[in-house]
């Protein structure tokens, strides 16, 4: 009788359960919800030019550089012919200085007592990530204010065309606004002398690598070849490819595309590391993390790049 009476029990669903999860009060804070001790980070586009830019380390507040114009002269004489005096080389130079960028977050020392991750060490992540973001747009595009002077300014054209003793980076238009050829692509490869080929590699950004990976050959092959080894960059015309996010779009009247050798013509300057000061006396009850880096940037070569300009 027993054990009909409990099945019937059961059969109902009248049970009321003595503890639950879904009421906090029964049983609920037993069962905490788990959460990710780490901080998921908004994607950022760091910029390669670093990585293949010449990186050198000073010790001053700048750095000079020498250039030789190359301006000898020569001639033919006889056994007994007069032997005047001929063109000497000029010497030219040119300075590189450096720039300041700095940050200057704050985090409450309660903050940094209890909080279950390291905001220390993820802020400094964070502050490493920014700066190599904002040094590498300013070796695209930067004006040489406090700050390194960026590549698409040497190119003819350019804020700084006439800056370097060896002059602007020369280039070809492209027929299109916001295209360009296979024909100009070639163009663009044979207008770099072969002596200074050896390195060279294609710099654009990703859009503008989607519009080139569909250029085609006359025999109807695509010119890009992807790589199928694990390490190795794919080509254009037989070069590696850099994907710069920095680089313009394929719009009128702007440098669309890069092809040289980037560490023989732009030089990275780093005076010092990137350095830290802990400040928790100037603004209570904040820990202030400033931090600073002096990085500074500039044509060194403009005989090893060429562009592509859009029309």
């Amino acid at each position: 009788e027993y054990v009909t009476a409990f099945k019937a029990h059961m059969r109902r669903g009248d049970i009321s359960a003595a503890m639950s999860v879904g009421t906090a009060s029964e049983g609920g804070y037993l069962a905490p919800v788990e959460w990710d001790r780490t901080v998921t980070n908004k994607l950022k586009l760091i910029s390669p030019i670093r990585a293949n830019a010449q990186v050198i380390q000073i010790s001053g507040n700048g750095f000079s550089r020498v250039y030789n114009d190359g301006v000898i002269g020569s001639g033919w004489v006889g056994e007994t012919a007069a032997r005047p005096a001929t063109s000497t080389p000029g010497l030219t130079s040119l300075a590189f200085n450096t720039g300041e960028i700095y940050a200057n977050p704050a985090i409450t020392q309660q903050a940094l007592d209890d909080v279950a991750i390291n905001l220390e060490t993820w802020l400094a992540d964070e502050v490493d990530g920014e700066f190599a973001i904002q040094e590498n747009i300013a070796f695209l595009s930067g004006n040489g204010t406090n700050k390194p002077t960026g590549i698409l300014n040497y190119v003819t054209g350019g804020a700084n065309a006439a800056t370097h003793p060896f002059g602007a980076i020369t280039g070809i238009t492209a027929a299109g606004a916001a295209a360009v050829t296979t024909d100009e692509v070639i163009d663009l490869v044979y207008s770099l002398p072969s002596e200074r080929n050896q390195n060279a590699k294609f710099f654009l950004n990703r859009t503008s690598l989607a519009k080139l990976r569909k250029l085609k050959d006359g025999q109807g092959n695509y010119i890009w070849q992807p790589t199928y080894v694990a390490g190795e960059p794919s080509t254009l015309q037989g070069y590696p490819v850099v994907e710069v996010p920095g680089m313009p779009n394929m719009t009128t009247g702007l440098v669309s595309i890069l092809f040289g050798d980037m560490a023989a013509t732009y030089l990275v300057i780093d005076r010092v590391g990137i350095r830290v000061l802990r400040d928790p006396y100037s603004n209570k009850p904040f820990v202030h993390f400033y931090t600073t880096k002096r990085v500074g940037g500039g044509v060194q070569n403009p005989e090893y790049m060429r562009f592509i300009k859009q029309a």
